[in-house]
């Protein structure tokens, strides 16, 4: 189980195109030596060539012979050239976003471009370089921000002994060109290019190990679907999410926010380390990428916050190991730009993971946690009307209430979840890490009042997830505090009352620390973790007849 946190402890091969060329621009070039002569002149290049060879020799004996030789002597100068520039090893790839090292072409057939082609395939490559990520030069992932940031185009430092490696192959590259032939002098270029590249991608990636590109599964056929019961049309359904795209590591404790049709997986942690990875699924497709990221990268983080306010991603806090944050940063979802906004006011919440964050007229309000030494039950309101400048300001107090006073708050937990339906912020569930929590608590942020829900029956559950759909809470998974559960609850925010929904399909496996979001009448389920195992997949949830729900829209929580 997930500890508590605060609560436990290709170069192209060389062509002879350039000087083929020429040298056919100087034959097509020959005249007959004699004009005023019976013999027709005759061309190199003449169609009747074949025909007319022994009268060609005859008629230009010697001089073009001596043509020929210097043809020769000019091709191969030319192609010693050549064979130089390819042993020389190749400049990198430029890590700008949207520009690639440009490189002579000698394809043939390559022509100069019109200033319309040029364009483009500017245009081309910003595109490609968009959709595809680029290492950032200043530094691997998961390092603050230094000086030497700030220095242009510096590229990364080789690590230990990686610069005599570098010369050696260098030297080695050159020597063989010069000494082989043109064909061996092309391998050695390929080689050292290869080699350049694969170190130079070592040294600056700090992401998961990157895997294959996953291509659209095809359609399965009747007879290889997975064996489950018959299900009724009007009864939820569980499928795997046909994925496809970019390779994405297996993650817990990360966060999931959908913003349009996308869904934004940031950070989280496998079984070994903690990642700062932004990850992009489309919902239409199930299409992952990896979007280039630039800016103040935050740390690798696990159990923080991702909240959208707009086109932007708003995280706060999180940890990693023994170490939590109080660090507000904003990515950009258009630029892909993070940013770490100035904080004005001296007030600001303690350091805290398995905390909670819902958005409410310009403010985020956050809940609970734990900062490594006790749990929390404070409220605070992270201004964001200008996201360039936020302030914090606290609503609740941790503060005891004094001896012999009721105190009318929940107890401090962490690993729960919040929602926010109007004005109200619903709490349920968590862990203090001794109790596991199965209360439901309702805070009015308008007239700072709390409220315990009493229900007959209710269920214990820690980092579950928790979704709205109308007037209706469904939760999935999540730990009991004996074991991970699979089943889906439903939370009537009208009569207060749960409801645990049969299921059809192939459920997931029970599982916590978990990402959900609603999206076309679905439920999304990306990752978890059941104890022993860290999951990477995506499972979905047809609501079937109960996608109505989201159509209830007016409705009231008394408090």
């Amino acid at each position: 189980m997930e500890d508590l946190g605060p609560f436990a402890s290709a170069t192209r091969s060389p062509h002879r195109t350039a000087t083929y060329g020429s040298r056919q621009g100087v034959s097509s070039q020959r005249t007959a030596v004699d004009p005023s002569a019976h013999r027709r002149p005759t061309m190199l290049d003449d169609e009747d060539d074949d025909e007319d060879e022994d009268d060609d020799d005859e008629y230009f004996g010697e001089d073009v012979r001596r043509r020929v030789d210097e043809d020769e002597q000019r091709y191969s100068a030319a192609e010693d050239d050549e064979n130089e520039e390819q042993s020389v090893t190749p400049v990198p790839r430029s890590h700008t976003p949207g520009r690639l090292a440009g490189a002579r072409s000698n394809v043939p057939g390559d022509q100069p471009r019109s200033s319309k082609a040029t364009a483009e395939l500017a245009i081309r490559q910003r595109a490609i370089s968009a959709s595809h990520p680029h290492p950032p030069a200043s530094r691997p992932t998961g390092q603050r921000k230094s000086t030497a940031d700030s220095l242009p185009d510096v590229p990364p430092l080789p690590r230990d002994g990686e610069a005599e490696q570098k010369t050696a192959a260098t030297a080695t590259a050159t020597a063989t060109a010069a000494a082989a032939s043109s064909a061996a002098a092309v391998a050695a270029s390929s080689r050292a290019t290869s080699a350049v590249s694969a170190r130079q991608t070592s040294s600056i990636m700090a992401r998961p190990s990157a895997g294959k590109h996953t291509t659209f599964p095809p359609l399965p056929r009747p007879g290889d679907g997975p064996e489950v019961p018959p299900a009724p049309a009007s009864g939820m359904y569980w499928s795997k999410a046909p994925i496809s795209g970019a390779a994405h590591s297996n993650l817990r404790a990360h966060t999931t926010t959908l913003i349009g049709s996308s869904v934004y997986v940031f950070g989280g942690c496998d079984a070994k380390t903690c990642f700062n990875s932004m990850y992009v699924l489309d919902a239409d497709s199930f299409y992952w990428s990896v979007p280039h990221m630039v800016g103040d990268i935050p740390m690798p983080l696990r159990a923080m916050t991702c909240t959208a306010v707009g086109k932007k991603l708003v995280v706060f806090g999180g940890g990693d190991g023994p170490t939590y944050f109080n660090d507000v940063y904003v990515l950009d979802t258009v630029n892909f730009r993070w940013t770490k906004p100035r904080i004005v006011g001296d007030k600001v919440p303690s350091k805290r993971r398995a905390h909670t964050a819902c958005l409410y007229k310009n403010g985020i309000y956050v809940f609970g946690g734990g900062d490594g030494v006790r749990a929390l039950n404070d409220i605070w309101r992270l201004d964001v009307s200008d996201m360039n400048k936020m302030s914090w300001r606290l609503i609740s107090s941790a503060e005891k209430v004094a001896p012999g006073t009721r105190d009318r708050r929940p107890k401090a937990r962490g690993y729960h979840t919040a929602n926010m339906v109007g004005s109200k912020l619903i709490i349920f569930g968590g862990s203090d890490g001794g109790e596991c929590f199965d209360d439901v608590w309702i805070y009015d942020v308008e007239r700072h009042i709390w409220k315990l829900v009493n229900i007959p029956i209710s269920y214990r559950r820690l980092s579950h997830t928790a979704t709205i759909v109308g007037s209706y809470l469904f939760v999935i998974g999540g730990h009991d505090g004996h074991e991970y559960c699979a089943d889906v609850l439903l939370l009537n925010l009208v009569t207060m009352t749960w409801d645990r929904r049969k299921t059809y399909g192939l459920p997931p496996s029970g599982r916590g620390y978990h990402g959900t979001v609603l999206y076309d009448s679905r439920l999304h389920v990306v990752g978890g973790f059941d104890g022993s195992d860290v999951f990477g997949d995506v499972m979905i949830l047809e609501l079937a007849v109960h996608a109505y729900y989201s159509q209830i829209s007016h409705f009231t929580i008394d408090v």
